[in-house]
């Protein structure tokens, strides 16, 4: 028996209108990831009470090795028992943000993706449909050109109507 092809996960159906920034005041990973998170709890995604759960998490994970991809990208992540579908806090900054990437170059968009700790494949097809659109040069320069959370939704749009 044949197993149904999924469907890629759309980035509209990944990110928080809430939680995204398009002018991040961050310059270091530490300091990014945590203006991320702030976003995430007050969209209601992220509980206040666990956020320095989710903060250890996150920077434990950058420690073992960056989420900095290189081209000005980085994708932070971490997975928690709370969480029941993945969801996506994303941050844009012009001055870039050190986040030791593999490339030694500054940061310019940044997704942080909270998946559920129990679904595996649920976070690997966030990641994937999150680094289909982050491979593509016109993608990351018109996303590092958006200065309004409407031009970044605009964006996302356009990417997912491109899929």
């Amino acid at each position: 028996m044949a197993t149904a092809k999924t469907e890629p996960m759309k980035l509209r159906e990944l990110i928080i209108d809430k939680a995204i920034i398009p002018t991040l005041v961050a310059t270091k990973r530490d300091d990014a990831i945590h203006e991320l998170l702030d976003a995430l709890v007050a969209a209601g995604k992220v509980s206040p009470q666990i956020k320095a759960t989710f903060l250890k998490s996150i920077i434990d994970r950058e420690k073992r090795g960056s989420t900095g991809l290189g081209k000005g990208v980085a994708t932070p992540h971490a997975k928690h028992k709370s969480v029941t579908r993945p969801f996506v806090a994303v941050g844009v900054s012009k001055a870039g943000v050190e986040f030791n990437s593999i490339d030694k170059q500054p940061v310019h968009s940044i997704f942080m993706l909270i998946s559920p700790e129990e679904s595996p494949e649920l976070h690997l097809a966030a990641i994937q449909s999150i680094y289909s659109q982050l491979s593509k040069d016109q993608f990351r320069n018109f996303l590092r050109q958006a200065s309004t959370v409407a031009e970044v939704i605009t964006i996302l749009d356009e990417a997912d109507a491109g899929h």
